[in-house]
């Protein structure tokens, strides 16, 4: 022991059972004679231990548990196996077994088309040498005849008899005996038809869709406040590769029109049983499963060209791209945060009948949008996503009503005029496209909205804009009809002329800033079309107008020119005042 004479502690060394040294501090003071200190020390620590082993016994049994979990979750896993691989190979086996069926059938087949050839050929040798047995048979009986006859004596007998017999030898030697065989002696190779085996065997590989699995009754003790234990069964023998669960609250004041609808959950696992956690305490939820396996349908393809928008809504168009059947389509939308990520919350329209979908949104904001079709296999793949942005309106232009003389860029906003002439082979028109007027429409979606689209034109261009009906006339001219509303430029040799026609009229309107480039505003509510010009922010007509039917944008290029559309802009604070 050493003391530290210049303080009130000193260092205490001890050894433990493993030879290690601990140091100590222990207070300079005398010990209790009478050792009650030692005793609430002994006391403190004892309970100190006890609360301690308490705790590691408690960490011990959780940990205990999560391996008793673990392990029956890796049996689980292990039976599910087992069973998918028992289910495989009865469905090897049972392939097996259906092409060593057909292949012994075609094996009797073909035997037995070769004993039909082998009997056909005998029966044929067989004629033929009667044939012959019957021409060696006459002709020996002629030629006793004829020697008997030879041997006569009486002259008169033979000329009797011999003139018959001289006749009949002419007419056995007028008739001809085949001396080459009736048949072949090779038999006829027959290419093997073995189509039908190669499908068979080339389905091997196929695994049929599994059916639907059916969720079983909930079980006592099978739920907590914010918890819920699912199991459900699968009653075939199909291969599963996973399951989908999906969730959602019901909800007594859900929205009937279905765009508020509750957010569905998925969860995807690989055994029959789910524990779904997090969930609104004292409520209803509906749940359903799915069963996928490599058989699935292919993804839809998303038409992003016939996509439209507004700040209210999009239109979502999509092709199939299956041959398998179809039972509905799912669409998904998530919308995207200020920084370009996708938010995590995503939101489903299930059971879409056709391949297209109008969406509500919400203005201003920018959504990642997918397609996924579904059958009794269960859902597809995610289609290649499209993004939606809903701060103006988007659309392209509907290539199929532009007249021939026009050609669109490859983005799908410009239009070009060009002066050369088209030959008349080049002429050939489709019932939609325009005819007599230079002219396209735009695909604008069809919602009764405020809308709101700008162009731009080169100032020496001659053009006509505005919207139409979709049956607009083809061989009528934009703005000289009733189903037509449009503002026109005219070039004339002392300043630019512009008219707002409709149904041939327009106002007596002079413009003496020449506009390059034109807002045009359409309110359905209101009924009003606007014209302005962007960059001096001035009005410069509307039209008051009731829109009985969906209008689409026109624009028309009366000489040889361009013309650019930009949209998916905000519309300005002047233009819907």
């Amino acid at each position: 022991m050493e003391a530290n004479r210049g303080g009130r502690t000193f260092q205490r060394f001890s050894v433990d059972t493993n030879e290690s040294l601990h140091f100590e501090p222990c207070e300079d003071t005398p010990s209790s004679p009478t050792g009650i200190e030692h005793d609430e020390d002994n006391v403190f620590m004892k309970e100190e231990n006890e609360s301690e082993m308490t705790s590691i016994r408690t960490r011990l049994q959780g940990k205990v548990a999560e391996m008793e979990n673990f392990a029956g979750h890796l049996e689980e896993i292990f039976l599910t196996v087992e069973e998918n691989f028992g289910r495989q190979e009865q469905h090897l086996e049972q392939h097996y077994n259906d092409v060593l069926q057909t292949l012994s059938q075609r094996h009797n087949e073909r035997a037995a088309g070769l004993l039909e050839e082998k009997k056909s050929k005998m029966e044929a040798l067989y004629n033929q040498l009667l044939s012959c047995g019957q021409a060696l048979d006459a002709s020996k009986e002629l030629i006793e005849t004829a020697q008997e006859i030879y041997r006569t004596p009486d002259k008169r007998v033979f000329l009797k008899t011999v003139i018959p017999i001289i006749k009949r030898i002419e007419m056995f030697a007028k008739e001809k005996v085949e001396l080459t065989l009736s048949t072949k002696l090779e038999f006829e190779t027959l290419p093997a038809d073995l189509s039908d085996v190669k499908t068979m065997m080339d389905s091997i590989n196929a695994i049929p869709a599994p059916s639907a699995p059916v969720i079983n009754p909930q079980m006592s003790n099978s739920a907590t406040q914010t918890s819920l234990r699912v199991c459900w069964s699968l009653f075939s023998d199909d291969t599963v590769e996973y399951y989908d669960l999906y969730y959602r609250p019901v909800l007594e004041d859900t929205p009937a029109d279905g765009f508020c609808a509750p957010h569905v959950t998925t969860v995807k696992v690989k055994e029959t049983h789910c524990t779904v956690t997090d969930l609104l305490p004292n409520a209803q939820y509906e749940l359903w499963v799915t069963a996928t396996n490599t058989t699935g349908i292919s993804p839809a393809m998303i038409k992003q060209r016939e996509c439209t928008s507004c700040p209210d809504a999009a239109l979502i168009r999509w092709e199939s791209g299956n041959t398998n059947p179809v039972d509905s389509y799912t669409v998904e939308l998530s919308e995207m945060d200020t920084d370009g990520t996708q938010s995590t919350v995503t939101e489903s329209i299930v059971a879409v009948p056709t391949c297209q979908c109008l969406i509500q949104l919400l203005s201003g904001r920018r959504y990642l949008i997918s397609v996924r079709a579904v059958n009794v296999g269960g859902p597809s793949d995610k289609s290649d996503p499209v993004y939606i942005s809903t701060s103006g309106t988007f659309f392209y232009f509907l290539e199929e009503t532009a007249h021939p003389c026009l050609s669109i860029s490859e983005d799908g906003f410009t239009i070009f005029y060009g002066d050369e002439e088209l030959p008349i082979s080049a002429m050939a028109l489709d019932d939609s496209a325009f005819t007599r007027c230079v002219a396209i429409l735009g695909d604008l979606i069809p919602v009764r909205a405020r809308h709101y689209w700008e162009v731009e034109v080169d100032e020496g261009t001659e053009f006509r804009i505005g919207v139409a009906y979709e049956d607009t006339e083809r061989s009528s001219y934009l703005g000289v009809n009733a189903s037509s509303w449009c503002m026109r430029h005219i070039l004339s040799s002392s300043r630019h002329k512009y008219e707002f026609l409709h149904n041939g009229w327009s106002p007596d309107l002079r413009i003496t800033v020449h506009p390059v480039r034109i807002g045009v505003a359409l309110d359905y509510e209101r009924g009003t079309l606007s014209f302005f010009n962007v960059n001096l922010e001035q009005h410069l007509h509307t039209f008051q107008c009731h829109f009985r039917n969906y209008v689409q944008p026109c624009f028309s290029l009366d000489n040889p020119g361009s013309l650019t559309v930009h949209n998916a802009i905000e519309a300005p604070e002047y233009t819907f005042i």
